[in-house]
């Protein structure tokens, strides 16, 4: 079953009969009749194939499923304040943002265009806002249109969850859960978080996209992904975000073993490191700050870095046939610190760290499944 299978006036009065407790009073606060809301539990029930309701003399007693629910269909309805959006217009429209175009939103609704293009018309119509520009032969979502296709993808994220919470209630393992990960997630943590979620929950997915802090903020803001795993940030990046800090990650200066500076027969100072190109993340991020500080501190200009690069896998090809320096974690290279092809150069000092960690959305509940999976990145985060 899709989210949006669930209709959203069948929510609604499912919302209203748990708040007030009777039929008569969620049809007045809905402005529906009785039937029509005794019609739309039996519906909504059926569909989910649970009894939400223990229909008593006094009234209508939630069971235990409509409790577990009722957080995230509350949470949802809450980003769908307009009574004009229909299912329909829900689909349409986040197919319409995800994709950029009708003709790729239809098919990948299966759809017309012109069906999809009348639900978008009918929608903005109904808000009185303009959704889509015209730009050129293709379209731009409008400001509007874009806090609605984010406030629509939420609330799909919520009965989502629903959906899954459900599904563990009759002890069924499902769903998905979407992580963004930064560069030094994908050493050791991940990987080793994921095989152990998996032993246990083999029919949950995990769905990791690669990228910079920078790639992931906006698509976890949008609810494409449910946490970012990598360098938290200082100050952090909204007041709609949260950060849990995993561990604290000591970076140091790496070279290939037959790299010229291990020939100096002294303690190499950071005078040392000068004379030799780097590679390293571009300007703003904070590895790039730390080189900086580390070469400020000792009153040196900072390193010439002609390869601007968050990669490890393209800095470690680097660092392995030429010269180059570059500041990483030893658990990013562990294999070729292991087989003497790369070596520490030189540590940094004691303020030379990064905190790793998830953020995620602060309005964010993480399934009973989600909460195991961070549970295991806690576990599998080195201790030092």
């Amino acid at each position: 079953m899709e989210p949006w299978d669930l209709n959203i006036r069948h929510l609604r009065a499912f919302i209203r009969t748990f708040d007030l407790g009777t039929v008569a009073a969620a049809a007045s606060a809905i402005n529906l009749s009785q039937p029509a809301v005794t019609q739309a539990i039996n519906r909504l029930e059926n569909q989910l194939d649970e009894v939400l309701f223990e229909r008593q003399s006094t009234g209508m007693r939630p069971t235990a499923a409509a409790q577990l629910i009722y957080p995230r269909i509350s949470a949802a309805l809450e980003r769908l304040q307009s009574p004009h959006l229909t299912n329909a217009r829900a689909r349409a429209f986040i197919a319409l943002s995800t994709t950029g175009g009708y003709g790729s939103a239809a098919a990948r609704l299966g759809v017309s265009k012109a069906s999809l293009h009348r639900a978008v018309s009918d929608l903005e119509l109904s808000l009185g806002q303009s959704l889509v520009a015209r730009r050129g032969r293709g379209l731009e979502i409008t400001r509007r249109g874009r806090l609605l296709a984010r406030a629509l993808r939420l609330a799909q994220i919520e009965i989502e969850s629903a959906l899954v919470e459900l599904a563990a209630l009759r002890g069924l393992s499902r769903g998905k859960i979407r992580v963004g990960s930064m560069p030094l997630s994908r050493a050791r943590i991940l990987p080793d978080a994921a095989v152990a979620f998996h032993a246990r929950d083999p029919d949950v997915e995990i769905a990791i996209t690669d990228g910079s802090h920078a790639e992931l903020i906006e698509p976890l803001r949008d609810g494409d992904l449910d946490m970012l795993l990598g360098a938290l940030r200082d100050p952090a990046p909204g007041p709609d975000v949260a950060q849990l800090p995993l561990f604290v990650d000591r970076p140091v200066v790496m070279a290939r073993s037959a790299h010229p500076i291990f020939h100096l027969d002294r303690a190499i100072t950071v005078a040392d490191l000068t004379p030799y190109p780097w590679a390293a993340p571009g300007p703003g991020i904070p590895l790039r700050e730390q080189l900086e500080l580390f070469f400020g501190e000792a009153g040196l200009e900072p390193p010439r870095v002609p390869v601007e690069c968050g990669s490890v896998i393209t800095i470690r090809n680097m660092l392995l046939s030429t010269d180059y320096l570059s500041l990483l974690s030893p658990d990013q290279v562990s294999v070729e610190l292991e087989t003497n092809r790369l070596r520490i150069v030189c540590t940094g000092p004691e303020w030379m760290s990064r905190t790793i960690g998830l953020t995620h959305r602060k309005d964010w509940r993480p399934t009973a499944m989600e909460a195991r999976f961070i549970d295991l990145l806690k576990r599998v985060a080195p201790t030092r």
